[in-house]
């Protein structure tokens, strides 16, 4: 009996790092501007090794990845123009 156990857990941590690298490649590839569903595809078929790819892929010139950068939302209007104004 303990030995379904001891597999139930492992099949659920299996189950989890499945689910999350989907979710990373998903993020990944629409932040690199190639959409989400490429990237949830990379993830579900190749689990780990998926997110590890769009990590490596070029972004697009025009992506969220080139402009905003990997992560948040960018600046505000005031530090644009601001930005803009220490340039000019």
């Amino acid at each position: 009996m303990i030995l379904f156990a001891e597999m139930g857990v492992l099949a659920l941590w299996l189950l989890y790092l499945w689910l999350a690298s989907a979710i990373i490649a998903s993020y990944l590839s629409n932040r690199k501007g190639y959409g989400e569903k490429l990237g949830l595809a990379f993830g579900l078929i190749l689990s780990a090794v998926g997110a590890v790819i769009w990590l490596l892929w070029p972004a697009r010139p025009d992506s969220k990845w080139k402009v905003i950068g990997p992560f948040g939302r960018g600046k505000t209007d005031d530090d644009r123009d601001a930005a803009a104004q220490r340039q000019a």
